[in-house]
């Protein structure tokens, strides 16, 4: 199969595709959720919220760096508080994956000026697995606008992806803070169980 311009719009349901995205390949489709559970600094402390969320995942590629080629999603996802009308969360990007080195990369960008690159080692067929990214770091990091990086600077991000069953997973993310003025970090999770659309 010939590589494919990563701006095209691959048929999702091409076997071909599908078959070179390994354990991404059950992503495919539009996801919908609202178990989500947010916990974020507050003026008082952690604050807890709710939220609804619509998470779309396209098939992309495959790209091709001189003898790497990568399959991938082109994704984008928005996070509603229930009951509320206008998004609190927003990301856009790619999830990724290396056959031959046996890795999973998510890398998307934040529009409060963050871009995060993290991955993990898996194998085609896994249904859980962990990508992580550290700031600093040359390989998976995270690089924040100069404001964040002063007051709410990312450490570390990690997300732990669960495929529970066909047309069902879940995530569990934990984005560590160095927020100004505050002795310890802070762990700013989020979580939420999606149904495929």
């Amino acid at each position: 199969m010939a590589p494919l311009d990563i701006y095209a719009e691959p048929d999702p349901l091409d076997a071909d595709v599908v078959a070179n995205l390994g354990p991404l390949a059950p992503l495919v489709g539009t996801w919908e959720g609202a178990e989500g559970v947010d916990t974020a600094p507050g003026r008082n402390g952690p604050q807890q919220t709710p939220y609804r969320e619509r998470l779309t995942f396209e098939p992309a590629g495959p790209v091709v760096n001189g003898p790497q080629v990568l399959y991938g999603l082109k994704y984008a996802t928005t996070a509603w508080p229930i009951g509320d009308e206008n998004p609190f969360h927003e990301e856009l990007g790619y999830w990724l994956w290396d056959p031959e080195r046996k890795q999973v990369m998510r890398m998307f960008l934040v529009p409060r000026g963050v871009a995060v690159l993290a991955g993990c080692t898996a194998d085609p067929t896994d249904t859980t697995y962990t990508m992580a990214a550290d700031v600093g770091s040359e390989v998976y990091g995270i690089v924040s606008n100069p404001f964040l990086d002063e007051t709410f600077k990312t450490v570390h991000y990690e997300v732990t992806v669960s495929l529970e069953s066909e047309g069902v997973f879940s995530y569990a993310e934990d984005t560590v803070l160095k927020v100004l003025g505050a002795q310890d970090l802070f762990h700013h999770t989020d979580s939420n169980r999606l149904k495929r659309v």
